[in-house]
């Protein structure tokens, strides 16, 4: 790993929680991901099982936890389950975790190996009487794919038929929305750092740079202060790709008088950074790029003020579409005409704006929770409303992150530049 060690005490609490939620004499396991292939013996890049991680904080192949909370073993009532280092393997991958290396990791003082964990997990499942297993109940999964996690499931639902079995999912999905102070202290080093970034790119472009230039510097920039990769694919679109919401080929030049949208975040620790910023590529704003830019800063600003524990993402949402639907009025982009005679189901302002307003945010870039409930305090969010005109070839989006508090909420990205002077300045100082 790159970033320095994340206290033990993040991710015991962590497990504590779920605990609290299991049912008499249950047992939850949770089986990490292994590394798929390519082509031919090549390997992608690892990515680990979000809650394993959330749980252990272990990052290597085929890690499992496993949560015992009355096991009448009480040595046995939180394990961890590793490979077994292998000299011959390491010489080709590298270091594996030795027990005690993972305990000071996890603070998980059990540690089995992975090829003799069947003789201990048979005899918890004999005295068990509840099991909960883990799957990945994303709502926007592509379920057509290969699952390993059901490959688990179903093997493991085989081996021990007659046991009561329980979704871990849906408890997951409640408390790892709610982030400690512990895991917000690690979030703001990865928001640090996409801060960082953005000031050296903010130095580094003028009229003839190319978009990947323009990644490779915010890459640069997170590799030297300990990220671990982007959080997710770096989208630097300039002109008309702006529009684009997921544009990532990041093959273009940005030409004098463009706008250039960047959306990009480091991973730190393993939790997610979401940042977006569009400036202009000759550090000055026309008119009408101050006019529209200014209008989705102030529904940002507006989707801050509102979004506080008690509200629903459902109101928080049409709240904040009725601001954008003021804001594309005061600029001109739809009348009252339009708004008169609109389909309630395709409303005017979605051909300006037309996606969502936030999302979760946390060890996954589009973390679990609620998507319909009252938000709570605790829950971390990105605000991200854009304008997009295909007619002036143009995209704006900002986005920042917040921690929602007990009355409003915490902006960890509160010492970024974001409004048009600001950024006006900064760009003439370089």
């Amino acid at each position: 790993m790159k970033y320095l060690p994340i206290p033990s005490k993040l991710f015991t609490q962590n497990r504590e929680r779920f605990i609290k939620k299991m049912k008499p004499n249950s047992i939850a396991i949770f089986p990490g991901n292994p590394v798929l292939p390519t082509n031919g013996d090549a390997m992608y890049t690892y990515r680990p099982n979000a809650d394993v991680v959330w749980l252990s904080g272990v990052v290597q192949e085929k890690s499992m936890v496993i949560l015992y909370p009355d096991n009448p073993d009480k040595n046995a009532r939180e394990v961890l389950v590793l490979l077994r280092p292998n000299e011959h393997l390491e010489k080709w991958e590298g270091h594996k975790l030795r027990k005690n290396e993972a305990t000071d990791i996890s603070g998980i003082k059990n540690i089995q190996w992975l090829d003799g964990i069947d003789t201990m997990l048979q005899v918890m499942m004999h005295h068990a009487d509840t099991v909960y297993l883990n799957t990945n109940e994303n709502d926007r999964l592509d379920t057509s794919l290969f699952r390993p996690d059901l490959l688990f499931v179903h093997e493991f639902m085989k081996r021990y038929p007659v046991h009561k079995y329980e979704r871990s999912a849906p408890i997951i999905k409640e408390i790892r929305a709610i982030k400690t102070k512990e895991e917000i202290a690690v979030t703001q080093e990865a928001v640090n750092i996409t801060h960082k970034a953005f000031e050296r790119v903010m130095k580094f472009i003028k009229p003839g740079v190319w978009e990947h230039e323009i990644e490779a510097e915010i890459t640069h920039e997170f590799l030297r202060n300990r990220a671990s990769r982007h959080a997710y694919d770096c989208i630097i679109a300039s002109g008309d790709r702006a529009r684009v919401l997921h544009y990532v080929e990041n093959n273009q030049q940005c030409k004098d008088g463009e706008l250039i949208l960047m959306d990009f975040g480091a991973e730190y620790g393993n939790y997610c950074a979401d940042l977006t910023r569009t400036i202009p590529v000759n550090g000055k704003f026309t008119k009408r790029q101050k006019e529209v830019y200014n209008a989705v800063l102030d529904v940002h600003n507006y989707a801050k003020k509102i979004l506080k524990p008690g509200i629903s993402i459902i109101d928080y949402t049409a709240k904040v579409c009725a601001e954008m639907e003021k804001q594309l009025l005061k600029i001109g982009l739809i009348t009252k005409n339009d708004i008169k005679n609109q389909d309630p189901e395709n409303p005017a302002y979605r051909k300006y704006f037309y996606h969502g307003v936030s999302h979760h945010l946390g060890i996954d870039v589009h973390d679990v929770g609620t998507r319909v409930l009252p938000v709570k305090e605790g829950m971390l969010f990105t605000i991200e409303p854009g304008i997009y005109i295909e007619e002036e070839q143009m995209g704006i989006r900002i986005e920042n992150n917040v921690w929602l508090t007990k009355t409003g909420s915490t902006d960890l990205f509160k010492n970024i530049l974001i409004t048009v002077e600001e950024i006006e300045a900064a760009m003439k100082r370089k």
